[in-house]
């Protein structure tokens, strides 16, 4: 890591759960799940992660969030399967809201997002994975969403996003025939895009994230979006926005420092507008 970590103060601000923990390097926030000891979600966790989201659409300085488990084993085995023992229909309907808010919440992040996946990912937590942008994974990292094993299935977009990484099949696999596969599986079905060795993810995340320094935030934001299209809309019918988009762009000062700093050879200095 270039620069020290250091309390994300605006964060602490919102009052959020104590097993979200927030910090900042440089324009990077890094989100650590600590809810020992597998990471698992509960309600005030998601609540959390929707409210970090909406301050970070809000906060000029961050360009990048960088999700990761705390500890060694699991970046988050998913929803605490206790809260559903009971079998309590009112239970269960408030949580896969509080899921799907939540994740969401965090695919609609104006910035870059990547998943840092240090250990076990299942269930819940491997959809928080697939609302990131971008996956990076430990080599030693398991990967599953084995709802269907206990009478459950995937509420947190889990059954739309996977088949669209990773295609039709696989996806089947995955939740209906309860395959977990590792990371080097994971790297060649297109469900991560890299694979570390052992405590490396949290390092290659955070060196990503700072490349996105290097793009203009104002670019980024609407970049995005035109990506993520396409899982809904043709790509024809992305084309017309794409031009508009791109002429917008010239209202932003970000624009023109981008296309000087170029010219004159010099880092650019992004504002953020």
């Amino acid at each position: 890591m270039s620069q020290e970590l250091e309390t994300y103060q605006s964060a602490q601000q919102l009052q959020l759960s104590n097993k979200l923990v927030v910090e900042k390097i440089g324009h990077t926030a890094l989100l650590t799940l600590n809810n020992p000891s597998a990471n698992t979600w509960d309600a005030g966790m998601l609540r959390g992660i929707e409210q970090l989201v909406a301050h970070l659409n809000q906060d000029d300085d961050i360009y990048a969030l960088v999700i990761t488990g705390a500890g060694e084993k699991f970046f988050s085995a998913g929803a605490d399967l206790n809260l559903f023992a009971s079998g309590d229909k009112a239970m269960a309907r408030e949580m896969a809201q509080r899921f799907g808010a939540a994740f969401e919440a965090l695919s609609n992040y104006r910035g870059v997002s990547i998943a840092a996946i240090n250990g076990y990912a299942m269930g819940g937590g491997l959809e928080c994975a697939l609302a990131c942008d971008i996956r990076i994974a430990e080599e030693q990292a398991q990967m599953a969403l084995p709802e269907a094993t206990v009478g459950l299935l995937p509420c947190a977009g889990g059954t739309q996003k996977l088949p669209w990484l990773v295609g039709e099949g696989w996806a089947k696999r995955m939740m209906l025939c309860g395959e977990r596969i590792n990371a080097a599986t994971a790297e060649r079905i297109g469900l991560v895009e890299e694979v570390v060795a052992k405590g490396e993810a949290l390092n290659a995340a955070l060196a990503l994230a700072e490349k996105v320094g290097n793009q203009s935030p104002v670019a980024v934001r609407a970049i995005k979006p035109l990506i993520q299209g396409a899982r809904t809309q043709g790509p024809d019918h992305w084309l017309p926005l794409e031009r508009e988009l791109f002429v917008d762009l010239f209202d932003a000062q970000d624009t023109t420092e981008g296309v000087s700093a170029f010219l004159e050879k010099r880092k650019a200095q992004w504002q953020n507008c």
